[in-house]
């Protein structure tokens, strides 16, 4: 008898049937895989941390803004005032001194949020407690020369980020932290 006229094997007649199977565990497996995806994208948080604006030299220990200082903090309040209310920053952390909380202020207040005075000296605390409190959030962080590129070291666990001169005031870092994976770290000035 012709090999070609025979009967399937029972070991064909069981591959035919797992096939279906397979091809649905494969596709719950990327169903699985995409909803993963979706979950982290949708719990990134994104948080821009900048420097206090320009200070005035009054000589005090605590001095307020200068004017180009009030300038740069009426831009940061254009820059991010804009935009639906689930695109904008939803929480703000000054330190308690006068030219952070000064900086924040009109953004603050153009939002309608009440900035969250934190001290300055635990940079990893900080970082920390604002990805804690804002999952999948917008967030603002200003700190000083010495302290921003310490707290943008703890949201993103990238080493060498640069200090800061003591008269640049225009850097601002975009932080994006998602829930699964490692942070992004944007550099730019405003």
């Amino acid at each position: 008898m012709d090999a070609s006229l025979k009967k399937p094997s029972l070991a064909m007649k069981h591959k035919a049937f797992l096939t279906p199977v397979w091809v649905a565990g494969v596709a719950v497996l990327g169903l699985l895989v995409l909803a993963v995806w979706g979950w982290s994208a949708a719990n990134t948080t994104t948080v821009i941390v900048i420097r206090h604006a320009e200070k005035a030299n009054t000589g005090a220990k605590d001095p307020p803004l200068s004017p180009a200082g009030e300038a740069r903090a009426a831009l940061l309040a254009q820059l991010f005032a804009m935009g639906e209310p689930q695109e904008r920053i939803g929480a703000i952390y000054v330190s308690p001194l006068t030219r952070s909380r000064m900086t924040a202020a009109p953004l603050a207040a153009a939002l309608k949020v009440t900035p969250i005075e934190v001290q300055p000296d635990n940079p990893r605390g900080l970082a920390r407690r604002a990805l804690r409190e804002n999952p999948g959030g917008r967030i603002l962080i200003v700190g000083h020369s010495d302290t921003v590129p310490a707290i943008v070291t703890a949201l993103s666990g990238q080493k060498g980020i640069g200090p800061i001169g003591d008269a640049e005031y225009d850097r601002m870092y975009m932080v994006t932290v998602p829930g699964i994976g490692r942070a992004n770290v944007l550099r730019l000035s405003y």
